[in-house]
């Protein structure tokens, strides 16, 4: 393969093709020939069946060295629409996208995962199918679906695997349900690689590895390496919430276990040892973060200490570069990222902690939003799809 990407010179496929138009290698028919070293007639084949599924348009003349100008190539980002979801323990970000990440349409409404698979996927199929009707005529064209969902899921089947919050969801097939209504792929992740795959692809791009921590109802870790979310063997990589803590050998977690860090740390819990303050929800713990109630500034520092005891393991097993911490408790302000930090440099080695930055979410609320739809773009756009889609034109 060479620096552009092509497996050899003169063998460039539509989707080679594609991609170098994508990413402005490319602009016209000229370019193509010096960078592929395909003939006139090849680039002219593989440009026709680009155009012809409207993955490709010609723009302005560009400014030719003499002769005859060249149309410039442009790679046709509203040649199609993807659909995502970020749904969370209570609440769900639907939107539709175009295969430049531009939002065509979104939404945020309130939805309990724990109502089961089915009440809460018909209502997913529902909202899609009233966001495109706002679209119009470009709505027909769906390509492909994105969903993240509060649990472990396994990657290569998308199906969530015992997820602690979501009664009866345990081996549901999402894809094969979804696509009863959309029959196009459908990708499912745990939401918060969604998270970790959004906010290191805009706000760092050049940062590797990064880890994401959401602190909401419960509390997990994305991983990212080299721009890719880190799945391990079977997607259950960055499962901290369930990772056993010190001194509450008696707290029990609704997953079964004793002394998890979710149990102790994340919002139930926070809510649960609020309650008598009038505390009902995560947000009810960051209005009294924010208005300085004492017994919640504590409470929130309190579990920021006991998140940093975990990543100071993180830190030590996977040197990341960035840890960013999202997901609704984490609007408290400093104090949620004070405790984190405070524990993570008592107990990490100073090698691992020299350049580590311990920050709050760039992208807030709309980091899972983005990173379903970065992912289900990139699945749509990757070689093998192109190439299917193109009819696997040589």
């Amino acid at each position: 393969m060479n620096a552009n990407g092509v497996d050899r010179v003169g063998s460039a496929t539509p989707a080679d093709v594609l991609r170098l138009i994508r990413t402005g290698h490319a602009r016209t028919r000229g370019d193509l020939q010096r960078l592929t070293g395909m003939a006139r007639s090849t680039v002219a084949q593989r440009i026709d069946a680009l155009t012809e599924h409207g993955l490709v348009v010609t723009g302005q003349d560009s400014v030719s060295s003499g002769g005859r100008p060249s149309s410039t190539l442009l790679f046709n980002h509203r040649a199609g629409l993807v659909l995502t979801a970020d749904c969370g323990a209570t609440h769900t970000r639907t939107a539709v996208f175009d295969l430049g990440l531009n939002v065509v349409a979104e939404e945020v409404s309130d939805l309990n995962i724990a109502d089961g698979p089915v009440a809460v996927l018909d209502w997913l199929a529902a909202r899609f199918t009233e966001l495109l009707m706002t679209v119009g005529d470009e709505g027909q064209r769906v390509l492909a679906i994105g969903i993240g969902l509060p649990g472990p899921v396994e990657h290569a089947t998308g199906k969530p695997v015992a997820p602690p919050i979501m009664p009866g969801w345990d081996g549901f097939d999402v894809p094969r349900y979804l696509q009863q209504t959309f029959p196009v792929p459908v990708l499912v992740d745990n939401d918060v690689n969604l998270m970790a795959l959004g906010e290191a692809a805009i706000a760092y791009p050049h940062v590797s590895p990064l880890a994401f921590v959401k602190v909401g109802t419960g509390i997990g870790c994305g991983i990212i390496t080299g721009g890719r979310v880190f799945h391990g063997a079977h997607g259950a990589a960055g499962d901290i919430g369930h990772i056993r803590v010190t001194d509450h050998h008696d707290v029990v977690c609704w997953c079964g276990n004793v002394g998890c860090l979710e149990a102790v740390a994340g919002g139930k819990a926070l809510v649960a040892n609020l309650r008598e303050s009038g505390a009902r929800t995560n947000g009810d713990v960051v209005d009294r973060v924010l208005a300085g109630d004492a017994a919640a500034v504590r409470a929130v520092r309190n579990a920021g200490r006991e998140i940093g005891g975990v990543l100071a393991g993180l830190v030590s097993t996977i040197n990341p570069a960035v840890i960013v911490l999202g997901g609704q408790i984490a609007d408290a302000g400093q104090y949620l990222l004070a405790g984190v930090r405070e524990t993570i440099y008592a107990r990490s080695l100073p090698l691992g902690t020299r350049d580590l930055e311990v920050t709050r979410s760039r992208l807030a609320d709309r980091a899972g939003i983005t990173g379903a739809a970065m992912m289900t773009t990139e699945h749509v756009l990757a070689a093998d799809s192109i190439d299917a889609l193109l009819g696997a034109v040589r």
